[in-house]
Order: structure tokens, then sequence, then C-alpha cells
């Protein structure tokens, strides 16, 4: 529901919101359960938190596919997707994609997930945090995990909730076909 009320009101001050690449065309397996939306939604503005304490936000991913991965530490779907998350970030990230894993609430320190990170051999992903869940809240996440791919144009275009395997044939489709889109 808040979704809807933000892209109506999005509409509603005449944003201009672009055609959404046609995901549903090449959803299939566990994808299907990926929610995508015929018009892609804005994105409310958010930081995060990196491990040195500097804040980031969306603009730093300009022109860039993102997979927003919203997770926790104590969270064991969270925690079971994380290796696959690492090898599509491995596989697409010279290809203007990119995974932010975005470790939310304030038992996810930046030490518990550097240490998760280590024992798992996760290297490829970013270690944002987002103590007070403000970014978590912005964005309408409600559980975990949760996942929403961003198009090139810093819009949302799809919503995953809960746990995927990330690197599976049916994944690799879908960030493929957004990051095809022109």
């Amino acid at each position: 529901m808040l979704r809807f009320l933000v892209l109506y009101t999005a509409l509603a001050l005449g944003a201009n919101v672009a055609q959404a690449a046609d995901l549903d065309a090449v959803k299939s397996g566990q994808m299907e359960s990926l929610v995508t939306y015929d018009e892609p939604l804005p994105l409310p503005p958010f930081t995060v938190t990196d491990e040195s304490g500097d804040e980031h936000s969306m603009k730093d991913f300009e022109g860039k596919v993102v997979l927003i991965n919203f997770w926790a530490t104590w969270c064991p779907p969270c925690r079971e997707e994380m290796p696959s998350l690492n090898t599509l970030q491995k596989e697409f990230g010279e290809n203007g994609f990119q995974v932010m894993t975005i470790a939310t609430g304030g038992s996810n320190s930046p030490e518990k997930v550097a240490a998760f990170f280590d024992k798992e051999g996760i290297d490829a992903l970013p270690r944002f945090h987002d103590d007070a869940n403000f970014a978590a809240r912005a964005m309408g996440v409600l559980g975990l995990p949760v996942s929403v791919l961003v198009d090139k144009n810093g819009h949302e275009v799809g919503r995953m909730i809960g746990g995927a395997e990330w690197d599976s044939p049916e994944a690799k489709k879908v960030i493929e076909a957004l990051i095809d889109e022109k």
C-alpha cells in the first residue's frame, strides 16, 4: 500500500515515470515471486553508512542497475542468500550492476557484519549499515530479507520479499534484462 501511495503521489505531482523493462517476460522459477511493476516507482531519498562511517545514497550508483538487499546478521534466510548475492556481484559487477547490502537495525554492528562476511567468504559486497532503520522505513521494508531491484534511472522496478538464489539462471535473466535495457 505504501508503495502505491508513493507512486500515486509522484504521478499526481507530475513525475515523469519511464516505462519499466518487461521483467514479467523473463521471470521464471523462483523469480516468479519477484513482484514487478508496469511503471517504475520513484525511490524515496535515504542514506546509509559504510564501515568507515561515511554516508552514501543512491546517487552513488547513478546509471547502474542496483539490487538493494535489506538484511540482518541474525536472520537465517538473509544469511543463506548472501553467498548467492556475492556470486551475482562478481559476475555482473563490471557490467553496470551493483548489489547494495544494507544491514538494518542496531544489532548489526560493523564488527558483526565483518565477522559474518569474513567467515562466509563474502568478498565482493559492500557493507552498508542502517542502524536506526531509516532507509528500511523509507523503502517500506517490514520484514527481512527484502531485495529491491532498481533500474539505471534510479527507479524501483521489482521487489522480492524473502530469500532467493540470486545466482540462479532465472535471477540472472532478470538482471541481464535490466542491464540490457536502453
